[in-house]
C-alpha cells in the first residue's frame, strides 16, 4: 500500500501531512510550497491523497497555533539514521518557548563537538513543528537555517514566546 497525504492550511502556510495508511502514525509534516517540494523530492507519485484523515493532527496543530497547546500528543513514525533519531529525540525535549543551540543539542546526544552534524540532522527532520527544529538557534543567539524559511521560524518562536498570535 502506498503512503497517504493531505495538505492543510495553517497560519504559517500550507502544510503537507503524511502517513503510511489511514490511522497510522504521522511520518511527515512538511512546509508545502513549490520551492520546498522541489528540494524535498516533491510528492511521491505513489502516494495517495487522503483529505479525510489526520483529524487528530489537524486538531492539535490548530490548538498549537491558537496558543492553547504547548506539547503534541501524537504517535510518530520517524524514519532516519540512528544519529538523526537521537537528535530528533533531543529536539522533542526542548521545552515550549525555549531554544537550544546546535552545540547544546550535540552535547546532549554525544560527547564530541557535533554542532554541524546536528544541523544536518535538524534539516532532515521529517515532522517539522511537532519535532520542534525551529527551537534550535545559533550559538550566538541568531536564527539560522530552517527548511520552512527564517520568517516561519521567527513566527513559531514568537508564537511560543507569547509575542504573536497566529490563529
Amino acid at each position: 500500500m502506498s503512503d497517504i497525504y493531505t495538505i492543510i492550511d495553517s497560519p504559517i502556510g500550507e502544510l503537507l501531512l503524511g502517513a503510511a495508511a489511514p490511522g497510522a502514525p504521522l511520518r511527515r509534516l512538511w512546509f508545502f510550497s513549490d520551492d520546498v517540494n522541489r528540494r524535498a523530492g516533491k510528492i511521491d507519485p505513489c502516494w495517495r491523497r487522503e483529505d479525510g484523515g489526520f483529524d487528530d493532527v489537524r486538531r492539535q496543530l490548530a490548538e498549537y497555533f491558537a496558543g492553547a497547546r504547548r506539547a503534541f500528543d501524537l504517535e510518530l513514525e520517524l524514519i532516519g539514521t540512528d544519529w538523526e533519531l537521537r537528535v530528533w529525540g533531543a529536539l522533542r525535549e526542548i521545552p515550549y518557548g525555549e531554544t537550544r543551540s546546535y552545540g547544546e543539542i550535540g552535547a546532549s546526544v554525544c560527547t564530541v563537538r557535533a554542532a554541524r552534524a546536528v544541523g544536518l540532522a535538524n534539516g532532515r527532520n521529517p515532522v517539522a513543528v511537532i519535532v520542534p527544529c525551529h527551537r534550535v538557534i545559533g550559538s550566538d543567539g541568531r536564527l539560522t537555517g530552517f527548511g520552512g524559511g527564517l520568517p516561519r521560524k521567527r513566527a513559531l518562536l514568537d508564537l511560543e514566546a507569547g509575542r504573536l498570535a497566529l490563529a
